[in-house]
């Protein structure tokens, strides 16, 4: 097995010689290796390559970028491979560019000959060009687009959505021509001149200088829906995915992959509310169906099954809300669910059988033994959000463990949502840390910053570098009222700016346990220049959402 990590990589040539190419885009659980290698701040994907790298013994890369030329460079230093080659790749795919990038496919050519110790085969090499030649579906399909996604990422994604997709990254969207007639008979100088050029013409990378052929993946008449993915610190699809949302009026989803596994919760939620947004009834949809006739009298119930609280909440068929019920979660989902439900048959005088559909969402949602259905989070707090008033178009629900915005149209139709990454920073768990430290009741955290004397700011948002800066400043004798403010002053200015990305608009709404703390919401409040709807019971926004679908799903 030879191992290469980019799509320009001559995978044909090597198959001629007897190579077995293999794409090298695994995910790592550390950098461990890669670190005691070269300097912690390298590009994630690049330590994760160091690291295949020095498993493997066959290596071609490409100097697409600085940090695969260092990742080149650290595993030559280590000397582990019998065969490590290195391409230089143009920018360009005019003729000059070409005829660079031949000559160094006839390098490597001569390279993989003396290291296989065998000759060039014509078969083998259009049998594999045209093997990779791969048109799109001819049916309806989702395309993963942007940066390289790893196989464990892929098929989570796959899994979460009900069209096919296709993996249309950097490293996946590898379409090379068909040879051309008569390649059969073509001397190896010109097979090799068509080569160059074949690969150069690819669907550009965001890493060559004329990108514009790369409108193609977007304007295909079959493509449904675009989950665009960027790696952590690479710019240059950065670039490309604020450039997508004005070209394109597909539905997007954007993901970041640092090349560690992902949370599967948040993953799952983001994916899971893709799908429901665009392509589930429910959302925008919904407005237009006729809904399913319900038996007079029959109640309905939402659960949602949080990190901090099981929020239940049951409605009759007129969409009344006859009970509801908040219970800490505790150590398992179903133990709080379980919880839940006994409260609300207490307060209702029933039996668990007498809920006609009991739809389940939050985190938890999949593990809930009794739930009819399950929904995620995002689409039930925009239901239960446009229910309870529907001149809301931006969500802000801060939860115990993960931030959400959520943008809404006119119809409740969930047009755009973003959620915090791999961090508890300005969460409800991120309060509980700092009340803690401060030896407050979070009941006390609510009013403590309301009144304040000195404007303190708390420059990290991190929760651990946090919780020592409050140390540093109740030993420098600060007031609690005046670093509960400065905390305020943080959550609220992290999630401005997550309602800045999202582009939410005005009237806002806010739910969640956080919205229960009055100095957060006068905080954010001013920053967005705006005021906040808040129900008197915010945390019920979303399983109020669950019971209405499961009242008006089939």
């Amino acid at each position: 097995m030879i191992g290469y990590s980019c799509k320009y990589t001559p995978v044909e040539l090597l198959a001629a010689y007897g190579g077995k190419p293999e794409l090298l885009d695994q995910e790592e659980p550390d950098f461990e290796i890669a670190e005691g290698l070269t300097h912690a701040n390298l590009c994630c994907h690049a330590k994760a390559l160091i690291q295949e790298g020095t498993r493997l013994k066959e290596l071609v890369l490409m100097d697409c970028c600085d940090s695969l030329r260092r990742s080149y460079d650290v595993l030559e230093f280590t000397g582990g491979q019998e065969f490590l080659h290195l391409l230089d790749l143009p920018h360009e795919d005019n003729g000059c560019a070409v005829q660079r990038f031949k000559a160094e496919l006839l390098e490597l050519a001569n390279a993989c000959g003396t290291f296989y110790q065998t000759e060039f085969s014509r078969e083998a090499f259009l049998r594999a060009c045209r093997e990779n030649a791969r048109p799109l579906p001819d049916g309806p399909f989702l395309a993963v687009l942007g940066a390289r996604a790893s196989p464990p990422l892929l098929e989570v994604i796959q899994g979460a959505m009900a069209l096919p997709v296709v993996n249309l990254t950097c490293s996946g969207n590898r379409n090379l021509e068909a040879p051309p007639a008569g390649a059969e008979s073509m001397d190896f100088d010109a097979l090799m001149d068509w080569y160059a050029a074949a690969l150069l013409r690819m669907t550009p990378c965001m890493r060559m200088a004329g990108v514009t052929a790369r409108r193609s993946l977007t304007e295909h008449p079959h493509l449904k829906g675009i989950i665009y993915n960027t790696v952590k610190f690479c710019d240059f699809y950065g670039f490309d995915y604020a450039a997508l949302k004005d070209q394109t009026d597909l539905p997007v989803l954007k993901i970041e992959s640092d090349y560690t596994p992902m949370p599967s919760g948040q993953l799952s939620t983001r994916l899971e509310a893709f799908s429901e947004s665009f392509a589930l009834p429910g959302t925008a949809e919904r407005n237009t169906m006729k809904e399913t006739v319900k038996k007079a009298g029959a109640l309905y119930a939402g659960i949602d099954s949080g990190s901090t609280t099981t929020n239940m909440v049951v409605i009759n068929d007129k969409k009344e809300i006859l009970a509801s019920a908040i219970v800490r979660t505790g150590a398992k989902a179903q133990n709080g669910a379980k919880a839940a439900l006994e409260e609300i048959c207490g307060k209702l005088n029933l039996q668990p059988e007498d809920l006609t559909a009991i739809m389940a969402t939050g985190y938890g949602r999949g593990n809930i033994p009794f739930a009819t259905g399950t929904k995620t989070e995002i689409t039930c707090h925009a239901r239960g959000a446009h229910f309870l008033n529907p001149e809301i178009r931006t969500i802000v629900d801060i939860g115990g463990q993960d931030s959400k915005v959520i943008c809404l149209d006119e119809t409740g139709a969930v047009t755009n949502f973003i959620m915090n990454d791999k961090c508890a920073a300005g969460t409800g768990r991120f309060l509980e840390m700092m009340a803690r430290t401060l030896e407050l009741e979070l009941s006390d955290m609510s009013q403590k910053g309301l009144t304040w004397k000195k404007d303190l700011t708390i420059s990290s948002m991190c929760t651990v570098f946090a919780e020592s800066e409050v140390i540093s400043l109740i030993a420098d004798n600060h007031s609690e009222n005046d670093i509960v403010h400065g905390l305020n002053k943080s959550i609220a200015a992290k999630t401005a700016s997550m309602v800045s990305r999202a582009k939410g608009t005005a009237p806002f709404m806010m739910t969640g346990g956080v919205a229960r703390n009055l100095g957060v919401v006068r905080e954010l409040e001013a920053r967005l220049g705006s005021g906040m709807f808040i129900t008197e019971n915010p945390d019920l926004c979303g399983a109020l959402g669950a019971a209405l679908f499961a009242l008006e799903e089939p």
